[in-house]
């Protein structure tokens, strides 16, 4: 396989739901493309971006020039370091409050065109609904991962 101009890589943001069971295959699909040639953002709600830098230490997000972690607000009230956050609160921001916040950041990652290549699609975790909206607003193309079973997706 050639390797990929630089100005014209392939961008993809990847956005899964913010739950250790959804944010571990989509890391194994970021990393995946990345080994293609992709330039790759994953976006963490600010929450989990914590518990990954607690768990995995400060140098497990530095990432590499043409692989990075960035953040989006999560608009949860703070708990526990070490406990997990109220899934029920947790799916009602993420549906009322991420859209905004989600399209802000791409519009920004698109206007810092030279540092980074022009976002080309966003891959993003099922339920995170807002993330096709905000691709769609923007003209970007959108894909949705699903990291259930067959068994669980029939059912």
């Amino acid at each position: 396989m050639s390797p990929i101009n630089e100005a014209t890589k392939p961008h993809v943001v990847l956005l899964p739901y913010p739950s250790q069971g959804h944010v571990t295959p989509m890391m194994s699909l970021a990393k995946l493309l990345h080994s293609r040639g992709f330039h790759i953002t994953f976006v963490n709600t600010e929450f989990n971006h914590k518990r990954l830098i607690r768990s995995k230490g400060p140098d497990s997000v530095k990432g590499l020039p043409d692989f990075r972690f960035a953040t989006i607000p999560d608009r949860m009230p703070p708990s526990d370091e070490n406990a997990t956050q109220d899934i029920t609160l947790l799916c009602d921001t993420t549906r009322k409050m991420c859209l905004v916040q989600f399209k802000e950041f791409l519009t920004k990652l698109n206007i810092s065109f030279g540092e980074v290549p022009p976002v080309t699609c966003v891959i993003f975790y099922g339920v995170m609904t807002f993330g096709i909206k905000a691709a769609q607003d923007l003209g970007i193309p959108g894909v949705t991962f699903w990291t259930a079973s067959v068994c669980a997706f029939v059912g």
